[in-house]
């Protein structure tokens, strides 16, 4: 059975970091598309960061040079280093998991992903 279990999120000040961790049962991670999305209220959710079975790694041109996507394969678990934090992050952050191996493109879209965390909430205050 698939599962995975965000963790980390939290209130912050503008300019602050926050780790999220993404662990996962039923998946070997070094062999699917993972993704961190995010929502906010009233809003779509969006990909924040994707990183693919071959090891490469895209981001939302929002958080380009602030956040960085990673993967421990010993552990199975999914991080999402976050720095330079901007009230314009706070959402409920969400990882989620392709199920099919190997696929070599991991889009944007929210509907390719298969299976999903409950989400954790980043706050960042001004």
């Amino acid at each position: 059975q698939v599962q995975l279990v965000e963790s980390g999120g939290g209130s912050v000040q503008a300019g602050g970091s926050l780790r999220l961790s993404c662990a996962a049962s039923g998946y070997t991670y070094s062999r699917h598309c993972m993704g961190w999305f995010r929502q906010s209220p009233g809003k779509e959710r969006e990909a924040v960061a994707r990183i693919y079975p071959f090891g490469g790694t895209s981001y939302a041109d929002s958080v380009k040079g602030r956040f960085t996507i990673s993967q421990d394969n010993a552990n199975n678990t999914l991080y999402l280093q976050m720095n330079s934090l901007k009230p314009e992050d706070t959402a409920l952050y969400y990882c989620a998991a392709v199920q099919k191996p190997w696929v070599a493109v991991c889009g944007e879209d929210p509907t390719q992903y298969n299976d999903w965390g409950q989400g954790t909430q980043v706050t960042v205050s001004s």
